[in-house]
């Protein structure tokens, strides 16, 4: 582990490589899995408050979820998360376009219809973060609909941090993401 801050970054977020695919994987991150997206506390007015911006860039069915359960449900586990649609299938603000899921609140954040881009926990993907009350723990989370976004950040050879910079520094500061550089060049 890498100490940055009050932060511990496990070394799979350095040594391994990843760039998103979304021709390859079609967005499935936003489709599959147990539970919406992870949500902090935060974030749960924040969904509250875009909502009627972002409700134009949503399918009939996603408008029906929220409508039905909220901008926000607790999950089986416990945990704030984004609805999905039936319960268990596509996240609620998922949008198609030729046959790839985007994210009906990051479309409404690049129509300028609001200042939020999306979900923490969905900008870091593949990042998450276990919270400890002195600390937090960044980890790579592997998944098998990512293998596409392996194999393309091997090519490209860019590691998972280095994809993530933007939402790295939105998370915890451009000085953080500058200690993590550092450190990782001490390694080096």
């Amino acid at each position: 582990m890498i100490e940055v801050k009050n932060t511990l970054v496990h070394e799979d977020v350095i040594a391994e490589n990843f760039v998103c695919n979304l021709n390859r994987c079609k967005g499935a991150c936003c489709v599959e899995g147990d539970s919406g997206a992870p949500l902090n506390l935060d974030e749960l007015n924040v969904l509250e408050k875009i909502y009627p911006a972002v409700k134009p860039y949503m399918t009939a069915k996603g408008i029906e979820t929220i409508e039905q359960v909220g901008t926000s449900v607790v999950d089986f586990e416990g945990d704030y998360t984004t609805p999905c649609v039936d319960g268990n299938k596509e996240c609620a603000y998922v949008t198609w376009e030729n046959g790839i899921t985007k994210c009906a609140i990051e479309k409404a954040y690049e129509a300028g219809a609001t200042d939020w881009k999306k979900p923490i926990s969905c900008h870091l993907y593949p990042i998450r973060i276990t919270k400890y009350p002195e600390f937090e723990v960044l980890y790579y989370d592997r998944w098998s609909i990512c293998s596409p976004a392996c194999a393309f950040g091997n090519e490209l050879k860019v590691s998972v941090y280095q994809f993530l910079k933007d939402p790295l520094i939105r998370k915890y500061g451009a000085d953080w993401y500058t200690e993590l550089q550092e450190k990782v060049s001490e390694l080096k």
